[in-house]
This record gives C-alpha cells, structure tokens and sequence, in this order.
C-alpha cells in the first residue's frame, strides 16, 4: 500500500519490480513525514500544534499551489480547512455534535496566513492546514519525476485512482483512462462511465459516492467541505474529472470542483 491505497506502475523501462517498489515505498516514507495529518510526527502536524514553523521543499510547494488556486478561484479552494474536517468526524476524528461553525470559520481562509521564504507565518495558532485534497496527487508526481529521471520516456503511474502519465502505453497510443460510474459500492471500477484517451498530463477524480457518513437526524455528511460556508457539500453533483499538467494540480481542482457543485 502506498498512502493507504493501492498503487500500479505501467512502464516498458528495464525497472527490475524490486527497484520500482523500493523507490515507491522512499517517495511514500518521505512524504508522510512531510505531509500526512494522520502521522503526529510528521511536520505538518508540527507546524500545525505550533512546535515549528519551518517548512520542507513540500511543504512549501503544496501550500504555494495551494495559495495560487484560492486565489484564482475566490477561495473556493483552501487547506485551512482542518478544524472544520475535524469537528465534520473526517480525518480520523470523531464527529463534533453540533459544531459551531461560526466560530471555526475564524480560523479558515487564505487571510489568516503567509509563506515567507521558507516560514509559514500563521495570524491565529488555531489555524490549521489539511493537504489530504492535493498531497496524494502530489506524491504521484514525485513517482512520475522520479522515473523521468531515471530516463523513463513512457509510463502510467496511478495511486488510488490518481493518475499522470507519459509517452505511450505498450501498444504505442495514447493511454486510455477509465472514469468510473459514480455509485455506492463501485469499489473495483465494475463500471465505466467514460474512457478518456490522455498522455503527458494527469487526472484527477474526486466524489462523494463513498467516503461519508449518515448523521444521527438522517443527513448524509460527505467529506467535501466548503470552505466558504464550513458545512458538508449538497449538491447533486457525484463526481468531477479533472485532467491538468500536474497531478498536484488535478487533484485539488477536483476538490475544489465537488465544493463548488
């Protein structure tokens, strides 16, 4: 398992699988010290309990990306939102009953902080970062430069769905990206609702067809938060595809998407 999920690598490159899985699982290691909220001792989760405010080359990439689309799209995107996450019940928290909304919006936005060199500078110490919505997109990244730099011209990496590829795939075309039909329990892709033909790019799909849960009155709270609002998103809106140049950069805009509905 890579970040918790299944991952595949596609390459005709002479990679003996036990090189390939050996520089997997390196990528993996180094970014859950960096990023994961679910690691106590990863820097992240320092940064965020205010032990440091010294940030990695991940970090640091990350939340810049993550500025640059809050910015773009009127803070419809934005990684501030883990107090919010935590009394929702998602992260590996337990459900808030009856969370005050209002008063954690305090502590939500792209005006509560700022990147200076390589110092996040917090206006509030209960502001708090979650990279769930792009760090797994960013990791498969790590693994496609990595490969490039090993001179690997084709490839299709793809951990938990996120996917980029390169080149092209063993029968010389493009690759062909299977997008699933957005309902409960279609865990293994027993349905397709499109097949994309990509290369040289990544995609990214986020829905809210599988990860929530059912409120004690009934409601059905999905892990896609908007952050302009603080509450569970609904709309009718299951699933949004998005294909971009990174996969850092598809998968938060996917999640930006879902929010938006």
């Amino acid at each position: 398992a890579m970040l918790g999920t299944t991952f595949h690598v596609n390459t005709d490159a002479e990679l003996t699988p036990t090189k390939l899985y050996s520089e997997m699982m390196r990528i993996d290691a180094e970014a859950k010290a960096s990023l994961s909220i679910f690691n106590p001792e990863s820097l992240l989760s320092r940064v965020n309990r205010g032990e440091t405010d010294s940030l990695d080359s991940h970090l640091i990439h990350n939340l810049s990306l993550a500025r640059t689309l809050g910015e773009k799209y009127d803070t419809r995107y934005d990684v501030t939102v883990k107090p919010l996450t935590d009394a929702w019940g998602f992260a590996a928290r337990n459900a808030t009953a009856n969370p005050n909304i209002d008063s954690l919006l305090q502590f939500v936005g792209y005006d509560k902080w700022s990147l200076n060199n390589n110092r996040v500078i917090r206006h509030d110490p209960r502001v708090q970062f979650d990279l769930n919505s792009i760090a797994k997109g960013y990791v498969v990244d790590l693994v496609a430069e990595a490969l490039s730099k090993r001179g690997v011209e084709s490839y299709m990496v793809n951990i938990g769905g996120e996917i980029r590829c390169q080149g092209m795939n063993p029968e010389g075309s493009e690759w062909h990206i299977g997008i699933e039909t957005p309902y409960e329990g279609n865990f293994e892709q027993n349905s397709l609702e499109k097949i994309i033909p990509v290369s040289n790019c990544a995609v990214a799909t986020s829905g809210n067809y599988r990860r929530y849960y059912t409120s004690e009155d009934g409601l059905k709270v999905c892990h896609t938060i908007n952050p302009k609002t603080g509450y569970s998103v609904h709309s009718n809106l299951l699933s949004a595809t998005v294909v971009a140049p990174t996969c850092a950069e598809a998968d938060a805009a996917a999640t930006m998407f879902m929010a938006m509905g």
